[in-house]
């Protein structure tokens, strides 16, 4: 019997095939050699039944009959994909142990989990859990496998926001559009998001502009010159602002006090997924959708940061001789200058502005990989350049 492999996507199940069993036999579903066989999940292969799988009564919309709360949910396949699902049944068969190889998250933990409750797998459990796709961290990855069941917790949460997700949509979509006799979509994230949105909305309209004016002053000192503003009371009547302005023309200056002192000023956080399609909106007009699919090209395609679905500004530990390791791999790059300017002293353990393992739940921050980036498209590299700046401002 042979261990079979499911990841979640194709090009990573030929990616874990290439690092750990790279004479494996390419069929057109799944990947086999002497040791593994490898499949894929193409997403989500199952999903929960629409309501009037359970009562034929649901097929009308009718207020009278919500809330419906099905227990348990049922689980139906999606037609699309089903000949895959089909696929991985059948060589769950020739095997003894089964690798959850999906994303390494939530939603990864949820695609397993849904395929092994559809298919009825009994088989034991282990999980590959890696940040990113290199062909050493796959490989070191797999000597680390940890169990299936050390992320129950994790099924359970994803389980619990699928069933949340399905409740909230179902009969809030249902009980508005009874009531207002117009179709209205409801969603457990949607509806919120876009009562934030029209709030906002209400509140620029609402605004109120007023004019002032701000006094400029320009001072010479020996070879210094320097400017300051006026600190009173902001000045609404243009007629005050020239009077104060021509009352001190000319005039020579007195400094009062001055105070000097020392700070320390600690580099911006590390990306996580919202901090880089924030900056990227603002320095490139990305969209938050397009900045997730040039990240997820750079980590499946190009294999040059790591995971990018990440809620995390900080790195654990283990991450400290990776960032070096990624330091040194720059060398000789378009960032050469700014390598050899770094100081390796303040990337360690010790420094909680980077390294904080409480505030890492699922992945650390967004971390270039030590591979070379090559091939990159020129919306790639304008990404690729803000994750690795923000790498190497941290020495």
């Amino acid at each position: 019997m042979k261990t079979l492999i499911i990841a979640e996507k194709p090009d990573m199940g030929r990616n874990i095939a290439a690092a750990i069993e790279p004479k494996a036999k390419n069929y057109r579903s799944y990947l086999e050699g002497e040791q593994y066989i490898i499949t894929w999940a193409i997403g989500h292969l199952i999903g929960l039944a629409e309501p009037d799988a359970y009562d034929v009564k649901y097929k009308k919309w009718n207020i009278n009959d919500l809330p419906i709360i099905p227990d348990p949910f049922k689980l139906v396949p999606n037609a699309r994909t089903i000949d895959q699902l089909k696929v991985i049944g059948e060589l769950a068969k020739r095997s003894d142990l089964l690798v959850n190889s999906c994303d390494a998250g939530r939603e990864g933990q949820h695609i397993f989990s849904l395929i092994q409750r559809h298919l009825k797998l009994e088989h034991p459990v282990k999980r590959l859990w890696i940040s990113d796709l290199t062909p050493e961290t796959i490989r070191k990855g797999f000597q680390e496998l940890k169990d299936g069941a050390e992320y129950e917790n994790l099924t359970k949460a994803a389980k619990a926001r699928s069933e949340a997700d399905w409740l909230i949509g179902m009969n809030g979509s249902r009980a508005f559009t009874t009531k207002h006799n117009v179709l209205l979509s409801v969603g457990r994230v949607q509806t919120p998001v876009l009562a934030l949105i029209y709030d906002r909305q209400k509140t620029i309209e609402a605004f109120s502009s007023l004019k002032f004016f701000e006094v400029e002053g320009h001072f010479t000192q020996n070879e210094m010159t320097y400017k300051g503003m006026w600190q009173g009371d902001r000045l609404t009547d243009g007629e005050k602002a020239e009077a104060l302005a021509a009352k001190v023309k000319g005039k020579p200056g007195r400094i009062e006090s001055y105070e000097v002192k020392e700070t320390k000023e600690y580099p911006n956080k590390l990306y996580d997924l919202t901090l880089l399609q924030r900056e990227a909106n603002g320095k490139y007009a990305f969209s938050a959708k397009k900045t997730l699919d040039i990240a997820q090209a750079l980590y499946e395609k190009h294999k040059v940061i790591s995971y990018p679905r990440t809620n995390s500004n900080y790195v654990t530990e283990q991450n400290i001789p990776e960032m070096h390791k990624t330091l040194s791999a720059l060398q000789g790059t378009a960032y050469d200058e700014w390598v050899k300017g770094a100081n390796r002293n303040l990337v360690h353990k010790g420094n909680k502005f980077i390294c904080n393992p409480s505030k890492v739940e699922d992945h650390h921050a967004i971390l270039p990989t030590y591979r070379k980036a090559t091939g990159l498209s020129a919306d790639e590299g304008k990404l690729y350049d803000l994750i690795v700046r923000r790498f190497l401002s941290q020495f």
